[in-house]
């Protein structure tokens, strides 16, 4: 799989990569979507990083890994603020 973050840099997950980081990445994705924070995040990608891939103890971070992460950080961030300017608007609709 192509990644293209958005400072424009593309990884190749199957060549920059290594299994146990697919692996990491995975439930990365996952993460960022349901991470009710950017802490919860940085969290969960330590314990997967010290997890290991299928209980095989740490693994390493690699710059490509560490890139992409950090881009995820971003969509993380990202995507709060949106929510939270989401329920800001909610919240205010009705009040006069």
């Amino acid at each position: 799989m192509i990644l293209t973050l958005g400072n424009g840099q593309s990884f190749d997950t199957e060549t920059d990569l290594n299994a146990p980081e697919r692996h990491v990445l995975q439930k990365l994705f996952f993460w960022k979507s349901m991470a009710s924070s950017v802490e919860e995040f940085r969290k969960k990608k330590a314990e997967a990083l010290q997890k290991g891939w299928n209980q095989s103890g740490p693994i390493g971070e690699s710059a490509a890994m560490r890139a992409i992460t950090q881009d995820l950080e971003q969509k993380v961030v990202l995507r709060l603020s949106q929510e939270k300017g989401s329920r800001s608007s909610r919240d205010g609709a009705g009040s006069t």
